[in-house]
């Protein structure tokens, strides 16, 4: 039967639910949970599929992750510390940073590097207006299962919690994590196989990305009283919290304290990352673009030394202004402008986002049917495919298209109908909802009503269309 599990593993790597005689192999963020009861572990919890640092990022933002090269001493240290097993380290480090200074990024990197070493219970990613994934509803069934696929050990635990107890799915948070993290983690590592790994190797890892993008604070405010608290009661346990997020008052207020290490990401934002990750970018494009091929063989290398070095400086450590500053210089434009042309405007910018979101919107600002589009994706509570958000506005999806295209910097545009367009970065929204910054952009909240319409004129239309989401607004 062993062999058996090991070729289906690799027949069906990327399937869910596959039967297997009398066993179901579910898969799990990459691991596998076998159950020989039905329902199994994965039906039972429902966890968020999209939740976790396997995901899709093309269509389940943020698609962030560490340039090569870059980020090491930060990573290096958070591994330091979560492979510590000394009785006076913490079991909580808080990572925490401004927009775009890459928290995503190096927490994906940590969560990569702990599953290779098969130490990584779990992760979570949160993200505003993406449904599940900014509320803590299904927080702790989602964890709880990765934690069975990840230790196996802990799943007859997990199994046995909610059977004996049928209304734990619906129970408080607390009471959830209790039941179907924390003491199963605990039970499990009591023994064989987990007992020498955690002795001989290490604590094991759970990953939290974006703590400020949950939109429910009373219970986000929960899960860290109770997860110190837990921590405070079992000293020795040997599981560990990576939590990242921005410096938020309710967040703070609760996370800076002597049970929680501390580490300020604009302290590891060093002008050697940025610099590697801006000459790289501009060598790959030299490499496949005709136009400055032609440029350079005329006029010699482009972006001169100076030039470089003065758009390192006005980046100032933030990753996400760095690739969005690049790909605003790289981009096509429907005003026959070339790199060569763009690139003294990125260097006259104000620093910060705010004046590269205006910029970039601007590129489309006079095409037809811009605001409401613009709006619509700034006032959606769930992302919607260029179709759908054609059909809310009483539109063709051409002419949403005709927008995008322009702001490929700033927002995501899925390649197939069928995918959600999601904007670049949470930073981005904000911008638009507050009219102090972003002036003529500024997604005003009498759009709901326009919307309300359309989402009821939408939900009839939905009728006849499968896969569409009426209840987006």
């Amino acid at each position: 039967m062993a062999s058996r599990l090991v070729h289906a593993q690799e027949n069906f790597a990327h399937a869910n639910n596959v039967e297997i005689h009398d066993a179901t192999l579910t898969f799990v963020t990459g691991n596998q949970y076998v159950s020989n009861g039905k329902p199994d572990l994965f039906q039972l919890l429902r966890p968020i599929p999209d939740a976790s640092h396997t995901r899709n990022r093309e269509i389940s933002p943020p698609n962030s992750a560490c340039f090569p090269g870059t980020r090491i001493d930060v990573i290096r240290r958070i591994i330091s510390w979560a492979d510590s097993i000394l009785l006076w380290n913490t079991h909580v480090l808080w990572l925490y940073g401004y927009v775009g200074s890459g928290k995503s990024a190096v927490a994906l990197a940590v969560a990569l590097k702990f599953e290779k070493r098969e130490r990584l219970v779990g992760s979570f990613f949160f993200f505003r207006n993406a449904g599940d994934r900014s509320r803590m509803t299904k927080f702790a069934t989602t964890l709880a299962c990765q934690l069975a696929a990840a230790i196996p050990e802990a799943a007859p635990f997990i199994e046995k919690a909610v059977k004996a107890e049928p209304g734990l799915l619906v129970s408080s948070l607390v009471a959830q994590l209790r039941r179907l993290v924390y003491e199963p983690f605990k039970a499990a590592t009591r023994r064989g196989r987990l007992l020498t790994t955690t002795l001989f190797k290490g604590p094991f890892l759970i990953v939290i990305d974006g703590l400020d993008e949950c939109e429910d604070r009373q219970e986000m405010v929960a899960f860290i009283e109770d997860m110190l608290y837990f921590f405070k009661q079992n000293p020795l346990v040997p599981l560990r919290f990576f939590i990242t997020s921005r410096v938020e008052q309710h967040i703070q207020g609760y996370l800076n304290n002597d049970q929680v290490r501390l580490e300020n990401l604009i302290d590891y934002c060093s002008r050697a990352d940025i610099d590697t990750f801006m000459n790289t970018c501009f060598e790959d494009e030299k490499s496949r673009n005709l136009v400055i091929k032609a440029y350079i063989q005329e006029h010699g290398d482009w972006p001169i030394k100076a030039d470089k070095e003065k758009l390192v400086d006005h980046i100032d450590g933030s990753f996400i202004f760095a690739s969005a500053l690049f790909k605003y210089i790289i981009d096509p434009t429907n005003d026959q402008s070339t790199p060569m042309d763009r690139l003294p405007h990125t260097l006259n910018m104000n620093p910060g986002l705010d004046t590269l979101y205006a910029q970039a919107l601007s590129r489309s600002q006079g095409l037809p049917h811009f605001s409401d589009i613009l709006w619509t994706l700034a006032r959606l509570q769930e992302p919607l495919p260029i179709v759908g958000v054609a059909d809310l506005l009483g539109i063709e999806s051409f002419e949403v298209v005709r927008v995008l295209v322009n702001l490929q910097a700033i927002i995501h545009i899925p390649g197939t109908d069928d995918l959600p367009v999601t904007l670049c970065h949470t930073s981005l929204r904000d911008f638009l909802t507050t009219e102090n910054r972003s002036g003529r952009f500024f997604a005003r909240p009498s759009h709901h009503l326009q919307l309300s319409y359309g989402c009821f004129v939408f939900a009839i239309k939905r009728t006849t269309t499968p896969g569409m989401n009426a209840t987006s607004l």
